[in-house]
């Protein structure tokens, strides 16, 4: 099993700049696919970026390709997700999500996930 807690949202105007952190315990870190998804309100969850453990490869949304980073410290069993030049159409609850095996894009496939940090981005 895998706990995830997420942290750092808040209130922050458009063009701002965000950082989320993902804490993980339980099993061992680095096997595991670390990914982000946000949900908006009456929206379906979508994928926002996953980090590959087979070779810390990197997957993003077209949406925030250019903008947003995620990454990971397999050593504070810690991944993140930067967020640069917000817009309001960013604006949702941000969920981390673990896996065993290959990144992919659909939520289904994630077993673990944290409780969610919200993210507003006003204009």
């Amino acid at each position: 099993q895998v706990q995830l807690v997420e942290s750092g949202g808040g209130l922050v105007q458009a063009g701002g700049p965000l950082r989320l952190s993902c804490a993980a315990s339980g099993r061992t870190f680095s096997p595991y696919t670390m990914a982000w998804f946000r949900q908006a309100p009456g929206k379906g969850r979508e994928f926002v970026a996953a980090a590959n453990p087979t070779d810390g490869s990197t997957r993003y949304a077209d949406s925030v390709k250019g903008r947003f980073t995620i990454s990971r410290d397999n050593g504070k069993n810690t991944a993140y997700l930067q967020m640069n030049s917000l817009k309001p159409e960013d604006t949702a609850v941000y969920y981390c999500a673990a896996k065993f095996g290959i990144a992919t894009t659909y939520p289904e496939h994630y077993p673990y996930w944290g409780q969610g940090t919200q993210v507003t981005v006003s204009s």
